[in-house]
């Protein structure tokens, strides 16, 4: 059995930790390289140690009762980072998508990714494609890896998308709205994140998910990526509980009171 957990289960677990959960979490997964410096141990080695966090994050999203799960993976500018590194870290991430595919389907999870994976080497591409479609069953959790992502480019190619269509006589020009644009991102099959977290004490949004993350809760931890256990996840959807969500409206009560 594992560590599987039975449906009713985790239903009661959830009301017992946390009022509301959130249905997508999107994360930027930082501070590895400094982890590991901090430690006086090869960048590489926070790597490793980061991707160990990844599977323990994943399990616990699934048994909190997120839906979705995003992860920064790899950025269009993280081709920039020494060529070993990116080699290192392409080869770990095909290896390591192969590995854990049993236990996505184990846990009834389905895998896609959002970027340019067009550019990713072969093997990635290869681990992608198998992964992805050994998972498309799946109707749990879904985990999302944003790889060779970035923001900017996907709204390019989302107003390229779009102006295609008008070109080609497909869409009116008066009928681009913002469901038209959220259905040209990389994201349309997905909904916007409830909650952003970001590790490593940066307070930046670095280029992920610009559109998306328009009405999302920010969570900022100085914790580095590799220290970002499910303990750290916990408090992160706790101070999300706290958080007053009104979109812009008033809240129930002072909508009561102005009226009145």
């Amino acid at each position: 059995m594992g560590d599987y957990y039975p449906p009713f289960y985790l239903d009661e677990m959830k009301s017992q930790k946390f009022e509301q959960i959130p249905n997508h979490v999107a994360i930027i997964m930082d501070g590895n390289g400094r982890w590991a410096q901090k430690r006086k141990m090869a960048r590489i080695q926070g790597h490793f140690e980061g991707m160990k966090r990844v599977e323990e994050i994943i399990k616990c999203s699934s048994d909190f009762g997120i839906k979705v799960l995003t992860l920064f993976t790899f950025s269009t500018e993280n081709w920039n980072r020494p060529k070993a590194e990116v080699t290192m870290l392409m080869n770990a991430l095909a290896g390591l998508m192969l590995k854990k595919k049993k236990m996505l389907i184990g846990r009834d999870i389905q895998f896609q990714t959002i970027g340019r994976t067009n550019r990713l080497p072969e093997n990635v591409a290869a681990s992608i494609n198998e992964v992805t479609k050994d998972t498309k069953h799946c109707n749990g959790m879904i985990l999302n890896l944003a790889l060779d992502y970035g923001s900017r480019m996907e709204i390019e190619d989302a107003v390229i998308s779009i102006a295609s269509k008008v070109k080609a006589g497909n869409l009116e020009l008066a009928a681009i709205n913002e469901e038209q644009i959220s259905k040209a991102m990389y994201t349309k099959n997905l909904p916007d994140p409830d909650l952003l977290i970001r590790t490593s004490g940066e307070k930046r949004i670095s280029n992920f998910l610009l559109w998306q993350l328009s009405y999302a809760e920010l969570y900022f931890t100085e914790k580095y990526w590799p220290e970002f256990t499910e303990q750290e996840l916990e408090k992160a959807i706790i101070d999300f509980n706290k958080r007053d969500r009104r979109f812009g409206a008033l809240k129930k009560k002072e909508n009561i009171d102005e009226q009145g």
